[in-house]
């Protein structure tokens, strides 16, 4: 059975694709699925969060208005992973800073209660990630 594609896939502009891959694969856990580094791209996933890091100023880059950094105002990226904790123990080691440190956080879904633990951490270019994982209980 062919797996299914997501539905959604941000691309995210870069300006320095080596870097962001180093953020996303090696600190974060991502995979590379397929890379076309003439255009310095690359599509990546880690289970179903899927994504594509697009180096601005080389291929066909669609820009709607002036980039600024941070890059992605007004936008999180919600993150599920098996062990939030375990990708913020990453991120320390490599000294990366956190925006919100590690919580646990309950929120209302419909008629229940869902508990995550749940961190917040800006990318090389400032796109906010919030990486979450279930709570038993």
């Amino acid at each position: 059975m062919a797996t299914r594609a997501p539905g959604l896939v941000p691309e995210l502009l870069v300006s320095d694709i080596d870097r962001s891959l180093e953020f996303w694969c090696s600190l974060c856990g991502f995979e590379v699925r397929y890379a076309r580094p003439e255009e310095r791209f690359a599509y990546i996933r880690l289970g179903s969060a899927h994504l594509m890091l697009e180096q601005v100023g080389i291929g066909r880059n669609w820009i709607t208005g002036p980039l600024e950094p941070p890059l992605g105002r007004g936008i999180n990226f919600q993150i599920t992973v098996p062990d939030a904790d375990m990708v913020a123990a990453a991120l320390g080691a490599a000294g990366v800073a956190l925006f919100l440190p590690p919580e646990t956080k309950q929120y209302q879904v419909g008629a229940d209660v869902a508990a995550v633990r749940q961190f917040l951490v800006t990318d090389p270019d400032g796109y906010l990630v919030r990486f979450q994982s279930s709570v038993d209980g």
